[in-house]
């Protein structure tokens, strides 16, 4: 048997950004510092009580733009969180200042998008 340890992702700050996930879908900061030879800095958050987390990582240089995930190999296109209750999440994600999008409701769950820091689509999915 196999499962997902962790997604490793690069943001301009990743403190900020756990700080966010935290105050919208209650994670935790499980490790943060820097990375094995100065490389930079990484701070993994994730859902209290799991083995899984999403590792945020800034490079020592700085993140830099780059094209699409969508239209690039290998790229992110959206990470995806479960919830509860999608109304209280839509509420919390609206408070944050961003704009939920693209709602929809088809089998298996009722959805809608955001794009979060540095252009980071997340989606929040709740299954009734």
């Amino acid at each position: 048997m196999a499962r997902l340890e962790h997604v490793n992702l690069t943001v301009r700050d990743p403190d900020g950004f756990a700080a966010l996930l935290g105050r919208l879908f209650g994670w935790e900061v499980r490790w943060a510092g820097i990375v094995l030879g100065g490389a930079g800095r990484s701070v993994h958050v994730g859902e209290p009580g799991t083995g899984g987390y999403l590792a945020l990582y800034r490079p020592a240089e700085g993140a830099a733009d780059g094209p699409s995930s969508y239209v690039t190999a290998g790229g992110l296109n959206h990470l995806g969180v479960v919830v509860d209750d999608l109304d209280a999440a839509e509420a919390r994600v609206s408070a944050e200042g961003f704009k939920p999008q693209n709602h929809a409701d088809y089998e298996p769950g009722r959805r809608f998008y955001f794009d979060g820091p540095d252009g980071v689509e997340i989606e929040v999915v709740a299954y009734d």
